[in-house]
């Protein structure tokens, strides 16, 4: 009997599985408001009705993505916040782990990065939900840190979605290089400044604010 209940849940992980890598195939060359139902259970090779055991529209895949994509950068923003070192040794750790993530989850990532400002108001939200909660904890971890002791809290969460914007943005821009070595080189270069400017604005930063 359990074998048999074993086997059923292999074979539902698989067909999962399946459609969610269907999609994704679909969406490197379109936008999840244009993905028919019938076009992911034909690349995923699994019936419609199989389709509807697992979610109830394109928009519930859809969401499920977004959580698969974001587990991956949720893991890249724990590692950099868990970085040690000079500030200099961090920018390079986090700029090396954002060119990873395109490197390992190119399809992941160009999705989110589409989908971010997509037309499927779920999906957008969902999206958002995430990066919000990404900013979320950078803030708690830049508030433990002593540079950010006397900062107020809405200053650290602005710091933090500066960082979070920042790490879309330059995913963003290594996915659009393509596989020219010139173009990543050109990237990493200007990220690495970038967040040396983000982090000398820290280091200076006065709210002049009543």
């Amino acid at each position: 009997m359990s074998e048999t209940v074993g086997a059923r849940q292999a074979q539902r992980h698989k067909t999962r599985r399946a459609l969610l890598d269907g999609a994704l195939s679909l969406l490197e060359e379109q936008s999840l408001g244009s993905l028919g139902l019938r076009e992911v259970t034909r690349v995923a090779g699994v019936t419609p009705t199989a389709f509807y055991r697992h979610f109830r529209d394109t928009e519930e895949l859809g969401i499920a993505l977004v959580d698969e994509a974001l587990q991956s950068l949720h893991a890249a923003v724990r590692s950099t916040l868990a970085a040690s070192g000079e500030a200099a040794r961090r920018i390079d750790t986090t700029v090396e782990l954002m060119a990873e993530l395109v490197r390992e989850y190119p399809a992941h990532i160009r999705f989110i990065v589409r989908e971010r400002h997509g037309g499927v108001r779920r999906v957008r939200q969902a999206v958002a939900a995430q990066l919000d909660a990404f900013a979320d904890e950078v803030a708690e971890r830049l508030g433990a840190d002593p540079l950010g002791r006397d900062w107020s809290a809405e200053d650290l969460l602005m710091l933090a979605r500066l960082y979070v914007d920042h790490m879309v943005m330059t995913v963003s821009a290594y996915l659009a290089a393509g596989p020219d070595p010139e173009e990543w080189a050109a990237v990493t270069r200007t990220a690495r400044r970038q967040l040396r400017l983000i982090h000398a604005g820290r280091l200076n930063w006065a709210d002049t604010q009543p």
